[in-house]
C-alpha cells in the first residue's frame, strides 16, 4: 500500500511539474513578444570592447585582459566574436 501511495504521489508531483513548466514558457513568449524579455545587459560598453580588440592586436594575453576587465575568458571570446563597432 505505501509503495501505491508513493508511486500516485510522484507521478501527480512530476505532472505538476509539467504545467508549471509550460505556464513558464508561455510567460516567457508572452513577455518576449511585449519586448519585455531582453536578457541581461552587456557588462563591457563599446570603447570597452574597442580597448580590448587594440589589446588583443598589441599581442597581450587574453586571460590578463579578461581579469583586467573584470570578466571571464569565455565573456571575452564572445565579444571578439560580436562585429568590429569602431566602424
Amino acid at each position: 500500500m505505501a509503495n501505491l501511495l508513493l508511486s500516485v504521489m510522484g507521478a501527480i508531483a512530476e505532472f505538476e511539474r509539467t504545467l508549471i513548466k509550460e505556464r513558464q514558457r508561455e510567460g516567457i513568449a508572452l513577455a518576449k513578444q511585449k519586448g519585455l524579455y531582453k536578457g541581461r545587459k552587456p557588462k563591457l560598453s563599446s570603447e570597452q570592447i574597442n580597448e580590448l580588440r587594440k589589446r588583443i592586436q598589441a599581442t597581450e594575453t587574453k586571460t590578463q585582459i579578461a581579469k583586467d576587465l573584470n570578466i571571464s575568458r569565455y565573456s571575452l571570446y564572445q565579444y571578439l566574436k560580436k562585429p568590429d563597432t569602431s566602424l
